[in-house]
């Protein structure tokens, strides 16, 4: 028995606040191929065709993968070596690519993707309370701060516009996201342009990405490119996500292992990742890319872990320490309960240039009253911003000591 292994591997890897728009249309002889190239170690009898059975035993293995020290299994599922087509390295995407289209006609391609059980195009008014039009990509790295962000900026008087096409792991990427919006390479034929309608037929102010493994300038400047071409003043805000296990080779025996210097050279690791991506983006497009710093973020909030400083956390790492209460909680590198909210501070700290201690409502996040209680929430508001000013390519300067952007005023 033959299945689509395409959505296959996309429904085994999707999260649970991803688009509806997910592939589900058997894919042709060619999108089969590229992805058994992708996965080949799924083609277990190596025959060059995938069966039910080895699709079946591969996906197991991406969500089981290595145990814990515990016991108990870590998440999984985010390739970090795989192959891409190689027309990412033309200087012009296939001709059919839905980017190409004039807007009505993107229009139509989505609205015909999706039957009319959702707006083909979403738009906004210009918000009166200062609040930015945002549309975004992203994976479960970035899945945390979508859901606190808004929240966050409703506390602050703002009813915030927030549009995204996500997907788990892989599928989150930008470069994923253009080729599924675009009917392009591993899409061939199959379309489904949920930003790029919405884009290209309204008013957009900025947009946010999360990163992944093995990313080029060029799966970003697609996007800003088209953006531009209806939207020309919009900004684009890059996450650098944050230090990862992998980093280390192996896991360390105990929590014991890590120190400050461990987390300074992680972050450094990561930060100098990230930098060298936004920086070739910020030659071809300035004053226009920037780092929304969750990474630096982590970094002090483990550092601040360390000096007792963040109440009712209990561990750094929940794959090594066991503790429910860590700042991270798998072998991906998910972050722990409660760390959402430092997320989204970031995102908002980033975004509107001011820090989230500011913010004198309550904010309604629901969940745990107790955890994460408010010591440990004015915590997450100082060290957002602290990670936002600290870092060069954020675009936020507080030189004044005010807590808000230098170039933005109270």
């Amino acid at each position: 028995m033959r299945i689509p292994i395409l959505a296959f591997l996309i429904a085994s890897l999707a999260f649970t606040s991803g688009s509806s728009c997910q592939a589900q249309s058997v894919p042709s002889a060619k999108q089969l191929e590229n992805w058994r190239k992708r996965f080949p170690d799924a083609d277990a009898d190596r025959d060059g065709t995938l069966t039910i059975e080895e699709a079946s035993r591969y996906r197991e293995k991406l969500r089981s993968g290595a145990t814990d020290r515990r016991g108990g299994k870590s998440r999984q599922g985010a390739p970090r070596q795989f192959t891409v087509s190689p027309g990412w390295g033309r200087e012009r995407f296939p001709e059919h690519a839905v980017c190409y289209l004039p807007p009505q006609d993107i229009k139509a391609v989505f609205q015909q993707t999706i039957g009319g059980k959702q707006p083909a195009v979403v738009s906004y008014e210009k918000p009166d309370d200062g609040a930015l039009r945002i549309v975004g990509t992203g994976h479960s790295f970035m899945a945390p701060g979508y859901r606190t962000f808004p929240v966050i900026c409703k506390a602050a008087g703002m009813d915030q516009p927030l549009y995204t096409h996500t997907g788990g792991g892989i599928t989150g990427s930008t470069r994923y996201k253009w080729e599924q919006e675009n009917g392009i390479f591993d899409f061939e034929g199959r379309p489904q342009p949920k930003l790029l309608a919405s884009i290209a037929n309204a008013k957009w102010d900025a947009m946010m990405w999360g990163p992944y493994f093995n990313d080029r300038p060029v799966y970003y400047s697609c996007w800003i490119d088209f953006c531009l071409k209806y939207n020309p003043h919009m900004k684009f805000y890059l996450s650098d996500a944050w230090p990862q296990l992998y980093q280390l080779g192996t896991n360390p025996e105990s929590e014991s292992f890590f120190t400050a210097e461990i987390f300074d050279r992680l972050g450094a690791e990561r930060r100098a990742e990230y930098v060298q991506q936004v920086e070739v983006l910020r030659k071809q497009y300035p004053d226009k890319v920037f780092i929304m710093p969750t990474s630096d973020a982590m970094v002090l909030a483990a550092k601040s872990y360390l000096k007792g400083e963040l109440p009712g956390v209990e561990g750094i790492h929940r794959v090594i320490g066991g503790k429910e209460r860590s700042l991270w909680r798998d072998q991906l590198g998910h972050i722990g309960p409660g760390f959402d909210r430092l997320e989204g501070y970031v995102f908002y700290a980033t975004l509107y240039g001011r820090s989230p201690e500011l913010i004198e409502d309550q904010i309604a996040f629901g969940g745990d009253d107790a955890f994460p209680g408010p010591k440990l929430d004015r915590k997450f508001r100082e060290i957002a911003w602290q990670a936002v000013i600290g870092h060069p390519l954020s675009g936020v300067e507080d030189r004044d000591g005010d807590r808000v952007d230098d170039s933005r005023g109270r």
